[in-house]
C-alpha cells in the first residue's frame, strides 16, 4: 500500500515539474512573429495553470480514496500474503473483513434471503454481500440487481450442461450446484482474497445475531486447527427439541451441517484440488475431508430455510425442515468467553457431562418417569437401536459415514418433553463406524 501511495506522489511531483518547465519554456520562448503576443501567453499560462489545479485536484481525492480504504484492503488479506495471520487477540483480527457468499440461481425469492441480510448487517464494509449467480435467470438477475451497490452481483459464466454418467442424468442440477461453488468460492478466496467466507443460499431467511455469531467463532476456528467450520444450523432445532432459553449455548458437532456456515481460506485451499462432481454436502461429510476436525453449532439456529422447491425435490422440507425454530434474540457472542469450544476442554467436560448424567430407558422417557432428572442419559449401542431410539424420539436418524447429525463423539443431544437428553454410546465409545449408513 505504501508503494502504491509512493507511485501516486511522485507521479503527481512529476506532472507539476513537467508542466512549470512547459510554463517556463512558453514565458521565454520568442513566437514565430518576432513580437510576443501578450493575450495568446496569458491564455496559455491560464490554462496551464488549470490543469495543474485539475489534476493536483483529482490526485487529492484519489489519495483520500487510498487512506479511507487502506485498513479494509489489508484486513481483506489472505493469511500468508505478506506476513502470517495476526493472533486472536489482536484488534486487527476483530475487525477483519468476513464477506457473505450467497449462492443463487432461479429463485426470485432471493430478495427475502438478502433483505434479511441487509436488514441485520451491521457494517457494509465489514460484510459485503456477494452474490454469485448460477443457471442465468432473468427474473432473479433483475431482483438482486434491484440492491445496486448494497451487494456485488457476480455471474457463473459457464451455464453449459455437464457430462455426466447414465445413471445419473436425473441428477445434472447437482453437478452445476457442486460447479457453481467451485467456483464462486474461487473468487472470493482467489480472486477478491478474503481470508474467511460466510455461506449461504439463496433460500435461507438469518436471525437477528447471525453476523456477531460468525464473528464471533473467525477468532476461535483461527486458534483452533480441529476446528474446520462453523455452521448456524441445528439438524434436530425444532422449537420443541431446542432449549430457547438458552440461545447463547453452543456445540462442538463431527456432522458437516451446512445451510449457512463459514470457513478459511486455507481449508478451500486443501479442498479446492479435489472438489468433487457433485453432491459436494455429502463428500465434506466423508471421513477423507473431514479428517477427524469438527464444526460448532448452535443450540438455536441462526437461519432457517424456506425452499421447499428445489434439486431436492422438497426432500426433509415438510416433514422436517420448515419446524426449525429460528432464533429471535440477539446473543453478544462476541462479548463472550466461548474458550470452552477448544477441543483440549470441550473433550474434557462435555463426556463428564454426558455421562454423569443418569441413564433412562426410551420407555421411560415417553412415561415422563423420574421427572425430577433435568438431564438423562439415553445409550445406544448398535446402528440399529440408534434408529430406533431417534425415531422414537423424534431425533433425525440418518448417518453419513456413521456419524449422526449434530453429533459429537457420537452424542447427540436435545430436549424431549423438557428435559436435556443425550443419546450418546457406551462410555468406551472408539470411534465411528464408516458402514453405519
Amino acid at each position: 500500500m505504501l508503494r502504491r501511495t509512493n507511485v501516486i506522489v511522485w507521479g503527481v511531483l512529476l506532472f507539476i515539474g513537467w508542466n512549470l518547465l512547459l510554463l517556463f519554456f512558453l514565458l521565454g520562448r520568442p513566437p514565430a512573429g518576432g513580437t510576443p503576443d501578450p493575450d495568446q501567453l496569458t491564455r496559455e499560462v491560464v490554462r496551464v495553470a488549470e490543469e495543474v489545479e485539475s489534476e493536483l485536484e483529482n490526485q487529492k481525492k484519489l489519495l483520500q480514496q487510498i487512506q479511507q480504504h487502506r485498513g479494509l484492503w489489508q484486513r481483506g488479506k489472505a493469511p500468508g500474503a505478506g506476513g502470517s495471520s495476526p493472533p486472536a487477540g489482536d484488534p486487527q483480527v476483530s475487525d477483519v473483513v468476513l464477506p457473505v457468499l450467497v449462492i443463487g440461481c432461479d429463485r426470485p425469492t432471493i430478495r427475502r434471503c438478502l433483505d434479511k441480510l441487509l436488514h441485520y448487517r451491521p457494517s457494509k464494509e465489514l460484510y459485503p454481500i456477494l452474490v454469485s449467480q448460477d443457471c442465468g435467470h432473468e427474473e432473479t438477475a433483475r431482483v438482486i440487481a434491484s440492491y445496486g451497490e448494497q451487494v456485488m452481483h457476480i455471474r457463473q459464466p459457464d451455464l453449459s450442461d455437464l457430462r455426466v454418467p447414465p445413471e445419473h442424468r436425473k441428477f445434472q442440477g447437482y453437478y452445476k450446484i457442486a460447479r457453481h461453488y467451485r467456483w464462486a468460492l474461487n473468487q472470493v478466496f482467489h480472486t477478491f482474497k478474503y481470508q474467511a467466507a460466510v455461506i449461504v443460499e439463496d433460500d435461507l431467511e438469518v436471525a437477528p445475531d447471525f453476523f456477531e455469531y460468525f464473528r464471533a467463532l473467525f477468532p476461535l476456528m483461527l486458534e483452533d486447527p480441529s476446528l474446520w467450520c462453523a455452521s448456524a444450523w441445528n439438524d434436530n432445532g425444532k422449537e420443541q427439541m431446542v432449549d430457547t432459553k438458552q440461545p447463547e449455548a453452543l456445540y462442538r458437532t463431527d456432522f458437516f451441517p451446512g445451510l449457512g456456515w463459514m470457513l478459511l481460506k486455507a481449508t478451500w485451499e486443501e479442498l479446492e484440488p479435489k472438489w468433487p462432481g457433485a453432491f459436494w454436502d455429502d463428500w465434506m461429510r466423508s471421513p477423507a475431508q473431514r479428517r477427524g476436525r469438527s464444526c460448532v453449532r448452535p443450540e438455536v439456529s441462526r437461519t432457517m430455510t424456506f425452499g421447499r422447491k428445489g434439486v431436492s425435490n422438497g426432500q426433509f422440507f415438510d416433514q422436517h425442515l420448515k419446524f426449525i425454530k429460528l432464533n429471535d434474540r440477539f446473543v453478544p457472542f462476541t462479548q463472550l468467553d466461548l474458550s470452552y469450544l477448544k477441543k483440549e476442554r470441550y473433550d474434557l467436560a462435555f463426556p463428564q457431562l454426558v455421562y454423569g448424567a443418569p441413564a433412562l430407558r426410551v420407555e421411560e422417557l415417553q412415561r415422563s418417569e423420574r421427572a425430577e432428572l433435568r438431564q438423562v442419559r439415553v445409550q445406544y449401542s448398535t446402528r440399529d437401536t440408534f434408529k430406533a431410539f431417534s425415531k422414537a424420539l423424534g431425533v433425525m436418524d440418518d448417518l453419513k459415514s456413521g456419524v449422526p447429525r449434530a453429533g459429537y463423539r457420537g452424542i447427540v443431544t436435545f430436549m424431549y418433553r423438557g428435559r436435556r437428553v443425550y443419546l450418546a454410546p457406551p462410555k468406551d465409545w472408539t470411534g465411528y463406524d464408516p458402514s453405519w449408513s
